[in-house]
């Protein structure tokens, strides 16, 4: 028996690092019978494997996470809360870097917000990385972000041809299990090149062999770096559905709006329309922005829908 973790998972085929080197494995019928409301086994889980008389090997045991980047995969058929299973994308990150370009894609602050939700959900310190800012006014693209940077996220902005942040980027990572994900075109395998030669080369192959451009067959493999510490490449992430959520917690993991909610009015306030909202009120006074306000909004009308397709 050898302990290890995975760093790769591919068409039910995962590779483990163990201390006497790297075994392909698979995991046995018997942890697969049953229903199963998450993902067996993900990229950073740590496992116990056994090794078979080809050389091949057998996952026995799958460590408790203490942490996920993980999103909803639906059941068959039109989504619901009741039915929903949880894929694990990345298990036991320290961080997760959000990787959004500056322009050429323009960022998207609505899809930002949903990938914060999922990091507060699971805990995980979130930085967001702000690529590409060579092709826009600094100033602009620093006054753009602000709110976040306002509300206790670390921002870094980088640009790979004027090797802006690329240091800061790369001190960020050292010692830690990092997940780097973002829409594809953002420059992701360029920053990983900048961060360590040949290292988003490795990426773009993943990405690659994977379908790129495609929604649902989605692999992650986690490398190594020379500093220290891993960075898992998650590849062309363009939506995280949040797995797990009831529409009335949505205002818990907006973090300049969770301190409100205790003082609003009524105890199940919706901060729609009920008096006395503290979250209208701070919205009023310009304590929070009518961004980040509108993105809760949606959000919670997403999930009231899902939430009523139950009945």
């Amino acid at each position: 028996m050898f302990e290890g973790i995975i760093i790769k998972a591919l068409s039910g085929f995962f590779t483990v690092e163990t201390g006497e080197g790297q075994y392909i494995a698979q995991l046995p019928g018997r942890l697969k019978k049953g229903k199963k409301e998450s993902t067996l086994a993900a990229v950073g889980d740590q496992v116990t494997i056994s090794i078979n008389e080809d050389g091949s090997a057998t996952i026995e045991s799958v460590a408790e996470r203490k942490s996920a980047l993980s999103r909803t995969r639906a059941s068959a058929g039109a989504r619901k809360l009741s039915s929903d299973r949880e894929q694990v994308l990345v298990a036991n990150p320290d961080q997760v870097i959000f990787v959004f370009s500056a322009k050429n894609p323009s960022p998207s602050l609505r899809m930002l917000d949903r990938f914060l939700i999922v990091a507060e959900m699971n805990q995980l310190p979130a930085v967001i990385c702000v690529n590409k800012v060579d092709l826009v006014d600094l100033e602009a693209v620093q006054q753009q972000f602000q709110v976040y940077e306002k509300i206790g996220y670390k921002l870094i902005f980088t640009s790979v041809k004027q090797a802006t942040g690329i240091d800061t980027l790369r001190d960020c990572l050292r010692g830690k299990i990092s997940v780097l994900t973002g829409s594809s075109g953002v420059g992701k395998s360029s920053l990983l090149n900048a961060i360590q030669p040949g290292l988003g080369l490795k990426a773009r192959a993943v990405s690659d062999a994977t379908g790129k451009g495609q929604h649902t067959t989605r692999s992650a493999e986690m490398f190594p770096l020379d500093g220290g510490g891993y960075v898992v490449d998650t590849p062309g992430i363009r939506g995280l559905a949040l797995f797990n959520l009831e529409p009335t917690e949505i205002d818990a993991y907006f973090r300049e709006i969770a301190p409100l909610v205790s003082s609003c009015q009524f105890s199940d306030c919706s901060h729609r329309h009920e008096p006395k909202c503290a979250v209208r009120a701070a919205l009023k006074e310009n304590r929070i922005t009518f961004e980040r306000y509108d993105s809760y909004l949606r959000l919670r009308e997403e999930h009231e829908l899902l939430d009523e397709a139950i009945y």
